[in-house]
């Protein structure tokens, strides 16, 4: 990546990123050799900690299980968050880097990445303290890819004991080029409801069916059928999406067993849509069971539920603005409405049931990881280049670290300066005048 200069305001917090970047390419390194499965967090937790313990940062552990919170209070200002996640995905890692984790877990989905952007931006703000002030919060969730983390740490009282945040901050990796940051309008990311499903059969000999109820034909007929509540009962326009990722059931074939379980995901981008598909999947699941005779009604657990990401328009506007004299505007892009999901939502508003507060804007934006030569050599047009790009959750995702971390802990540290403001006395982008100047 080209040698950024700096504007304005920014440049004395900004310019120390050449002595941070080094230290946190390696905390990247090993953050990725030692991935850690939800809740399993320990070693991740802790490096992250001591990290913030040595740039000044008072940490506390242990927020909501595996959790870390480093707070650094810098005078009489606003108070802003920037959450990054601690977990990997129970997968094996098939990149060949020579830093690849050879274990069952993988950072498939850039959590890594986050952590070492949220510590680099971290050192910028507590080298530059004569330049900004307020408070600074750098939170590491567990559990995000269980969709639990999030709801544990608020449950532990996260604002309660930290402070009620005047802007949350977080971003996301994606198949962009090195370099570039991407904001969306509107939702950016679906809300989603995971289910277990067990479907109850009674167990027989293979060669005597007929005096059995098999739910392995029961949970297949209901896998299929469950993808009509896609194509036949939403509307073509609508943004819904149903996964079943799991089936598991008996254990030979020469018998039937006498339970089956699906794990299933639906995915919407509006809460009305989503309300729909839940009792979509439900009704289906039922209905194939009562068509089968199975001698139980099937149990079926709501394992996780997230809301829509819908940034704050006028947070959002702030921090794009931001980036965009940061970067120029050829290297921010607009973020179309993905299928993927988030906790994050429950920072904000949509927790508010959680932390019993409204009013927090939520800031969200993705950052790209894909390096220039990879980027040059894929034939095709942007819209094919990002789409041969192995996404996140695949097995060969790879972010380019050398272009990807600068662009993530400069973002991160320049969103925060738009509400921390300066000594000088700039107000924040969560003062009324900013914000009304963000939406116009």
């Amino acid at each position: 990546m080209s040698p950024v200069a700096y504007p304005g305001e920014n440049a004395p917090v900004l310019d120390g990123l050449a002595e941070v970047l080094r230290p946190a390419i390696a905390l990247y390194l090993d953050l990725h050799r030692h991935p850690e499965l939800s809740g399993e967090e320990r070693r991740t937790a802790a490096a992250l900690g001591e990290w913030l313990r040595t740039a000044g940062y008072e940490v506390t552990a242990g927020v909501g299980g595996h959790g870390v919170v480093g707070v650094l209070r810098n005078g009489d200002g606003p108070r802003v968050l920037i959450r990054a996640e601690l977990d990997a995905l129970p997968m094996a890692e098939r990149t060949g880097l020579p830093y690849a984790s050879d274990g069952p877990a993988a950072h498939a989905c850039g959590h890594d990445l986050h952590l070492a952007a949220a510590a680099g931006a971290a050192s910028l703000l507590a080298r530059a303290r004569e330049h900004w002030r307020g408070t600074a919060v750098i939170v590491g969730q567990p559990a995000e890819e269980t969709l639990t983390g999030a709801r544990a740490m608020l449950e532990d009282g996260l604002y309660e004991r930290f402070g009620r945040p005047d802007a949350v901050l977080a971003q996301h990796t994606a198949p962009l080029p090195g370099g570039m940051v991407a904001h969306g309008y509107g939702p950016m990311l679906a809300g989603s409801v995971g289910f277990e499903a067990v479907i109850h059969g009674r167990a027989g000999h293979a060669g005597t069916p007929h005096l059995a109820v098999d739910p392995v034909l029961t949970a297949a007929a209901a896998v299929l059928r469950l993808q009509g509540a896609v194509s036949r009962e939403s509307a073509p326009a609508e943004q819904v999406a149903l996964n079943v990722g799991s089936f598991h059931s008996g254990t030979g074939s020469n018998l039937v067993p006498d339970l089956a379980t699906l794990g299933i995901t639906a995915r919407a981008l509006s809460e009305r849509a989503l309300d729909r598909m839940t009792a979509s999947v439900e009704r289906i699941v039922r209905a194939e069971c009562a068509a089968s005779g199975c001698p139980r009604d099937p149990e079926i657990t709501v394992a996780s539920r997230s809301p829509v990401t819908h940034p704050d328009p006028a947070a959002t506007a702030a921090v794009r603005r931001a980036h965009t004299e940061l970067y120029g505007p050829e290297r921010v892009a607009v973020w179309p409405p993905a299928m993927a999901t988030e906790d994050f939502p429950l920072y904000g508003d949509a927790g508010a049931d959680l932390h019993g507060m409204t009013g927090i804007p939520l800031s969200y934006w993705m950052f790209g990881v894909v390096g220039p030569k990879t980027w040059a050599r894929t034939p095709g047009s942007a819209e094919e280049k990002l789409a041969a790009q192995p996404p996140n959750h695949s097995p060969e995702f790879a972010p380019d670290v050398r272009t990807a971390l600068p662009t993530g802990i400069t973002a991160l540290t320049s969103a925060a300066l738009c509400w921390l403001g300066s000594k000088g006395g700039r107000s924040g982008a969560g003062s009324s005048a900013a914000t009304e100047t963000a939406l116009r």
